[in-house]
């Protein structure tokens, strides 16, 4: 005996659709895949690259997200004809199914829900994430690499492509820094809220003591930039170094001074770029990175004035914002949104969706008191 009220699940669950569908305004992004497709059609579109990337970029993302929310729809209509074929044979493996078909919906929904919150300048962009290894010695260049693979291993669950641009490994173990892209709809609007410090504490596998260790790494995240957003950087502001690109223990991966590391002057930011062949395609790979954290240094000071002139007093979220515990006790914790888990492990494989919804959620609700 199913112990759930399926009609009134199903009713509460269409309801909640109803309003997300209402807030996505899905009949205006079918007029405009109408008019994108339109655009897309035309036989001089490719006459200009960099519009026709564009023109086809934003169709898809649009379509991608249309039919997500017909298929959650379709899917929610299917359940309805499948609990009256259960009622009308009584039925407990079709009813069965039914519970099983509508908690799969129900995370659809949910996770269809967060992306209404997510309606930001960029945040429907891919995402660049840089991780750097902080205090904490080379369990702190350990930890960096356990968060890349972290965020690798949550972009492999769901499918998305992931580009590395450049990794500098530490000496013993792990990695001093490392840049990489995660190509996907929202991509940076959700990886956004991982900004900041991550802090592990566990018994060091590099103290010969079995000492507890804590240790830090930093994680930025900004948009990946269309082509017409390029910043201007005069050449004179930027310093260009030409290396070869080497793995783990200084292992060579080309065989040539491919790799470009470029430093921007006036800031100091530093980027680096070894994952192409060509130096050409290095350097410009590089200057796309560069371009995109000035973008978003820009953003960050426009918006500190803002809060200064709110009193807000510069307590910005993205400073330390998790903890990892494996010693003495198993838990992760988001400092901000106060979500956790007892599974580190898991975490650590790429089970971060509930605290990328949980710091969606809580970065929505700090916006609107502040908009207050």
């Amino acid at each position: 005996m199913v112990s759930i009220d399926i009609p009134a699940e199903l009713a509460d669950l269409d309801s909640t659709l109803r309003n997300i569908e209402a807030v996505l305004d899905l009949d205006a992004k079918r007029a405009q895949i109408a008019d994108l497709e339109t655009e897309a059609a035309r036989p001089d579109l490719w006459d200009d690259p960099e519009s026709a990337q564009q023109v086809t970029s934003r169709l898809s993302r649009l379509q991608s997200e249309v039919r997500g929310a017909e298929g959650i729809r379709q899917r929610l209509d299917d359940i309805s004809v499948l609990l009256e074929l259960a009622e009308a044979e009584d039925d407990a493996d079709t009813q069965a199914e039914v519970v099983s078909e509508l908690a799969a919906v129900r995370q659809q929904i949910g996770d269809l829900e967060i992306r209404t919150l997510l309606s930001g300048e960029y945040d429907e962009r891919d995402a660049l994430i840089t991780i750097r290894a902080e205090a904490g010695g080379v369990d702190a260049a350990d930890w960096a690499e356990m968060l890349q693979r972290m965020y690798l291993r949550w972009a492999e669950n769901n499918g998305y492509k992931t580009d590395i641009y450049e990794t500098s490994y530490a000496e013993e173990a792990g990695i001093k820094s490392t840049t990489f892209a995660v190509h996907a709809p929202f991509a940076y609007g959700t990886l956004s809220v991982e900004q900041g410090t991550h802090r592990l504490v566990r018994i060091s596998p590099f103290d010969n003591q079995g000492r507890r260790q804590t240790s830090f790494a930093g994680v930025e995240v900004v948009p990946v930039l269309e082509q017409s957003e390029a910043v201007d950087i005069p050449e004179d502001e930027i310093r260009v170094d030409v290396y070869r690109s080497s793995g783990p223990g200084g292992q060579g991966v080309n065989t040539t001074d491919s790799a470009v590391r470029i430093t921007h002057l006036p800031t100091g930011i530093v980027v680096s770029c070894q994952n192409e062949r060509s130096q050409i395609q290095n350097r410009a790979t590089a200057m796309a990175v560069l371009q995109a954290k000035l973008l978003e240094r820009q953003r960050q000071e426009e918006q500190a004035k803002i809060d200064a002139l709110k009193g807000d007093g510069g307590n910005s979220w993205g400073n330390q914002m998790r903890s990892y515990v494996i010693h003495p006790y198993q838990m992760v914790k988001d400092l901000r949104t106060d979500y956790e888990v007892g599974n580190p492990q898991a975490v650590f494989d790429g089970d971060i969706d509930g605290f990328l919804q949980a710091g969606i959620k809580w970065r929505k609700e700090r916006e609107t008191a502040s908009a207050d």
